[in-house]
């Protein structure tokens, strides 16, 4: 949030039943933007994962995250964090670094990855 463009940032649960955030969202808008974060990389990892099936190492695996620009303003998301920011030049890029510092890689099971973040045994809560 202290970049200045960045409408609003946050971070998301896997599960989809929490989140926080900060910046000029009403909470019922921070929650949509929260399940759109989630269903997004939900759907961005299965793609990912059905393009690797077809062209085998082609490096889009584990997925880091993704991206979205519309005509005013884009949406990023990595792991389980997104942020809202104006289109400025460099802008993304700043705010990509930022995130992708704060996350690390992600591992390569989307799944454990965020479900690791809620804290317990992420293999016995998977299977």
């Amino acid at each position: 949030m202290a970049i200045p463009g960045v409408i609003a940032a946050g971070e998301y649960a896997y599960r989809g039943d929490r989140f926080s955030y900060q910046g000029a969202l009403t909470d019922e808008f921070a929650r949509m933007a929260s399940i759109l974060c989630r269903a997004n990389t939900l759907a961005v990892n299965m793609q990912s994962e059905i393009l690797e099936s077809f062209a085998d190492g082609c490096g889009c695996r584990p997925t880091q995250g993704w991206i979205v620009r519309g005509e005013k303003l884009t949406i990023c998301a990595v792991g389980n964090y997104f942020s809202f920011i104006e289109n400025h030049d460099e802008l993304l890029n700043d705010v990509m670094t930022i995130m992708r510092a704060k996350v690390g890689d992600v591992e390569s099971d989307l799944l454990v990855n965020l479900y690791a973040r809620l804290g317990g045994n992420t293999k016995e809560a998977l299977y």
